[in-house]
């Protein structure tokens, strides 16, 4: 049960069950200020969000609401059988676009969610009236003649049984092995929200990832460099990509070919990694920099 409003801390996230249960999700902000709808990355979850939301909310004077997308974070698993494509997790953005009545949205994207808002602003320009992009852009890819080994891949990984979702002992432990095994970078204290979202507690006193294991296999099938650059330019709405230094675009190629793609694009490279939006040194200056930006836009 929830906190009664006035008792509750104006920081202070609030849990959320979406799409008739099948999604959970965290707000932040006010109930009757807009809302802006946060898409976190890979194996990540709504708590991405924990500490740019609540100063992006007030700053703005916006309504945050972030979801977990399909098996990840509090959110159900997809039924057996089916896939985790990125154009799957679209679903997951309309339906609580639908849910929540908005006509055009605002998009605040982490990663791989940046990639989901990129598809779905191409795909359904007049929904969405901003993206606000952190450290991502586009859609992971795989050049043409690499289609037929992908799906390789993919069809032999999808045959083998489904392994156990991990145990640890504590959530030290989990968020240790978060630290240890991850794609990017990423310290304890930044990781903590993230596991503390996405374990449970076990009978016998462990705690157990959330996750769905099938997210580990790869891709079946995935777009091409130039069907993404075909995308990005088909995004009619005004986009704000914020890029850490120590990030993963840079000055990589494809990262110049995807940033000269993009229509209306204003790109700010600012202290932080791959996370800068929950590094806790790192937050307030990326809430600060959005918030510039988008009320300089409204004048």
């Amino acid at each position: 049960m929830l906190e009664p409003t006035s008792r509750r801390s104006p920081r202070a996230a609030q849990p959320l069950s979406l799409a008739q249960g099948r999604l959970a999700g965290l707000a932040w902000g006010r109930l009757e200020a807009p809302v802006w709808l946060a898409l976190h990355g890979w194996l990540d979850n709504a708590a991405s969000f924990t500490r740019l939301a609540p100063r992006l909310a007030e700053a703005l004077n916006i309504r945050i609401v972030a979801i977990d997308f399909r098996g990840h974070g509090h959110s159900q698993h997809a039924p057996a059988g089916s896939d985790y494509a990125l154009w799957d997790y679209c679903h997951d953005v309309l339906d609580v676009l639908d849910e929540f009545k908005i006509e055009k949205a605002s998009l605040l994207a982490h990663s791989m969610g940046a990639a989901v808002a990129c598809v779905l602003a191409a795909a359904l320009p007049e929904r969405i009236a901003r993206l606000t992009l952190i450290d991502g852009l586009g859609a992971l890819n795989t050049p043409a003649d690499e289609t037929a080994s992908q799906l390789r891949k993919g069809l032999i990984a999808y045959r083998r049984p489904l392994s156990r979702a991990p145990r640890y002992a504590d959530i030290e432990s989990a968020v240790a092995a978060r630290v240890a095994g991850g794609v990017t970078a990423l310290d304890s204290v930044t990781a903590t929200p993230l596991v503390e979202r996405n374990t449970q507690a076990t009978a016998d006193g462990q705690v157990q990832m959330r996750t769905d294991t099938r997210l580990l296999k790869p891709s079946l099938v995935r777009f091409t460099p130039e069907q993404v650059l075909a995308q990005l330019a088909c995004i009619e709405a005004p986009v704000l990509l914020i890029e850490g230094e120590r990030g993963i675009l840079g000055k990589r190629k494809w990262a110049e070919q995807a940033r000269q793609a993009v229509r209306h694009l204003t790109r700010q490279v600012v202290p932080g990694g791959h996370h800068l939006h929950l590094e806790p040194r790192d937050a307030a200056s990326v809430a600060d920099r959005i918030a510039a930006h988008w009320n300089e836009a409204a004048r």
